[in-house]
Parts: C-alpha cells; structure tokens; sequence
C-alpha cells in the first residue's frame, strides 16, 4: 500500500477502534462535529442505543434538573426511536409521557402506544390495552393499529375477524386497512390471494395507494404471472391520484429480470431513476444492485458516479453495495478502485466494507491492513468480532498464528473457553509457542 493509503487507513483503523471503545456495533457509522450545542432531552436519548437500556433514567433526570418537557419533543423522539427500531425505548417514552407527563393522550398517541406494546410484548398485551381504551379513545386508529398488530405476527383469523368487524362499524375507510391484509397474505405465501384484496379495496370507493399497488405487483411477480405485473401496472400509470414511484419500477424491473426480460428491465430501470430523489442514496444503491443482475458494469459505474455527484455524502452502506455489485460480475479492478477510494473518504471504519472483497478468492488483501485489524481487534474488539473477521479471511488467505493469537486474546480478555480454538490451531497445522503461552498466561488463574 502506498504511503497516502496506508495513512488513510491508519486513519480509518482509528475511527474503527474508537467506534469499538466506546460500544457501538461495527456496522455503525457516526458523524462528527466541533461545534457544541445545547443539550436538549432528544440529544441525551438519542445515543442511548442499545436496546437494553432504559431512557426512564435520562427522562426524570431532564425532569429533575428543572428543565421543561415538551409534548412535541416527546413525539418526535418516540418517531425518532420507532424509525431506527429501538421500540423497547420508545414505548418506556410513551409510557412515561402518560403516567408523568401533564399530556392527555389522543386517539393518536393511544394508537402509536399500542403499535409499540404489540411489537415489544406482542398482540395478547396490545389485546388488553385496547379493551381498556374508553369507547371514544376506539376509533380507526386504534382499531388499524391492532389490525397491524395481528398481520405483523401472521394471525391470520384474527386479522380477518377484526377487520370484518371494523367493516360493520365503518372503521375501514383507508387504504392502510386493506394494505395490511394483503402484506399478511404476502408474509405467509399467499400471493394469489392479494389481487382480491385489492379489487375488494376499489368495490368500497377507496383509492388505492402506490403501496397497495407495489404489494399487487410483487404478488404477480412472485408467481411469474408477468402478463398480471404488466397489467396492474399500466392501471397503476393512469391513476390520476398516483403518481408512480422509483420503488415501483425497481420492483417491477426485479421481477424482468428474473424472467429473462431484458429489454423490458432496462425501461423499467430508466423509468426508475427518472423518479429518484436526487440527493438520496437509497435509490441508487437499488439501481445499482439490478444493473450488477443485469451484469451491465458500465451502468453501475454511471449510476455510483452519478450519485458521489449529487448526494451530500456516500456512507458506508453506498459502498457495500458498490463493492458487492461490482464482485458479483467479477469486475474486481473496478472494486480495488472503489475500496481505495473509500479508505481515504474519512468514513468510519466498517468491517463489512473489505469483507466484500475478503469473500473474492483472487482478490488478496493487504497483508499490513490484515494485520493492524487483527492487532486492534484482539486487543480490543469483542470475541465475535474477531471470529467473523478471521472467518471472512478464511477462504483468501487462509489461516495463520496471528489469527489465532488474535482469536486467544480475544477470548481471553472476554472470558471465553479457548480450549477448542487450540483444537483447531492445532488441527490447522500450527503448534503453541511461546506467544500462546503468554496470552493464555494473561487468563483468570
């Protein structure tokens, strides 16, 4: 590695190790910054990642210090915690908001409390805590979040019960209603049965939704009925209430390609990112990945180009993909390329990124890259940690002492039992030395 990449990597290794120091998962990114702010109770929560721990603390402590609570700030963290999937934490907020807070809680708040009670504890606790709503508090939105309860969890009597009865009482008049019975057949294979569902939709006067329409598409894709994709297709483009989105014409252009059907893919795909949002990865990163099913390198390159271009930054996410695109049409140069680039883009360090090169055979990594990660990593990352790093080496390098050591230290200072890693050194063809011996030394007597 030259000396301009070996001190980026340098870089990005310090990144890595201060992301393992303090506890975050190694798939993590963060972003930095040197300006200071206020703190507000949203900043305090919000690092509290992991899921088994409490924010009540954070919350009476705010409370305590003779700060103001807000009712908007505390929807906004509970939005905030649902859409990063920390419910455990966002149901403690909403718990909290109706028991301390001086807040009276909407048929909104009630609805979005018992999407979190049946995520966390399941639908028999969101059962009770919709039959101990008052009549007023049992509207749609009560009534859809227990639906979406019982289809999340593919109950599917349950689900079909409920919603005849929110039909008797003329509580199903959305298409967020009809949606969650056809994503319950989807869920549980049966995909002949949601085009039913759909025309049941429009015998009720409801306009369907682009999602209704998308989980329409992916049932005829799933059973390779291309005539039925096309056709619910062409409808979906002459509704004047819709206007179709690049997820649509992704979805559809999966399915073409898995037919065989190139040409029809490759407008599909044109179409597609005609409707990207231009400064969002997301979409990109999905065309990317159908261009690379197409084995089309000189679109995947277009498109990464296109969007280093015009979105604020690439994350690591971006060049996961980039990297996985270009290996599985075997266009490792191009890959190499894109890796160097990402280890002087001042990204955090994510392990995933080389391993998608690690998992080529003809690609070698660095040997000083290998062995700065295996040093950093046995003296300081978790045993799993160690074990999958190793284990996505395995196949391009093989195994040597330094992993190993690296493995033993790791196990080690974590407690592990290391008698079957010195099982396997030895089945491997490599023998304690003195360095084993001294790391096993560093274990509890």
């Amino acid at each position: 590695m030259n000396p301009r990449l070996l001190s980026a990597f340098n870089r990005n290794l310090t990144r890595f190790c201060r992301t393992l120091t303090e506890g975050a998962p190694l798939a993590c990114r963060g972003y930095y910054t040197s300006r200071t702010r206020k703190p507000t109770l949203y900043s305090k929560i919000s690092p509290l990642g992991s899921p088994s721990t409490s924010v009540t603390p954070e919350l009476e402590d705010w409370v305590r210090a003779g700060n103001k609570v807000r009712f908007a700030e505390l929807q906004r963290i509970i939005k905030d915690l649902r859409k990063r999937k920390r419910y455990n934490q966002a149901l403690e907020v909403s718990q909290w908001m109706q028991k301390k807070g001086p807040f009276a809680f909407t048929t909104t708040e009630h609805a979005v409390q018992l999407d979190l009670i049946g995520r966390v504890h399941g639908f028999v606790s969101a059962e009770k805590y919709f039959g101990n709503l008052k009549d007023d508090d049992k509207t749609e939105k009560t009534y859809g979040a227990l639906l979406n309860c019982y289809t999340r969890q593919l109950q599917i009597d349950k689900s079909l019960s409920h919603l005849q009865k929110m039909k008797e009482m003329g509580l199903a008049s959305s298409a967020l209603t009809y949606n969650d019975i056809m994503c319950l057949y989807t869920n549980t294979g049966q995909h002949e049965k949601v085009p039913g569902v759909l025309a049941e939709m429009k015998e009720s006067g409801l306009y369907p939704d682009n999602f209704s329409y998308r989980i329409c598409i992916n049932s005829y894709g799933a059973r390779s009925d291309i005539e039925g994709l096309d056709k619910i297709l062409k409808e979906m483009e002459t509704q004047p209430h819709i206007a179709v989105d690049w997820n649509t014409y992704a979805v559809a252009a999966n399915f073409y390609i898995r037919a065989g059907l190139t040409k029809k893919a490759l407008n599909a795909l044109k179409r597609a990112e005609d409707r990207l949002d231009k400064k969002e990865g997301l979409g990109y990163n999905h065309l990317i990945t159908l261009h690379a099913g197409l084995g089309n390198k000189s679109e995947v390159l277009r498109l990464w180009s296109l969007e280093k271009e015009v979105c604020k930054r690439c994350i690591n996410r971006d060049y996961i993909t980039v990297l996985k695109s270009l290996v599985r049409i075997s266009e490792l140069e191009e890959a190499e390329k894109i890796l160097k680039e990402w280890e002087s883009s001042g990204n955090n360090y994510d392990i995933r990124v080389p391993n998608t090169m690690a998992r080529v055979k003809q690609w070698k990594p660095d040997p000083k890259v290998v062995r700065a990660i295996l040093d950093w990593l046995g003296d300081n990352g978790s045993f799993e940690d160690v074990e999958a790093y190793v284990g996505s080496l395995r196949p391009v390098v093989g195994v040597d002492r330094e992993n190993y050591h690296a493995l033993i230290k790791a196990g080690v200072r974590n407690g592990k039992e290391v008698r079957s890693l010195l099982e396997r050194m030895r089945a491997d063809g490599i023998d304690e030395d003195d360095e084993t011996r001294q790391i096993l030394s560093l274990g509890p007597e």
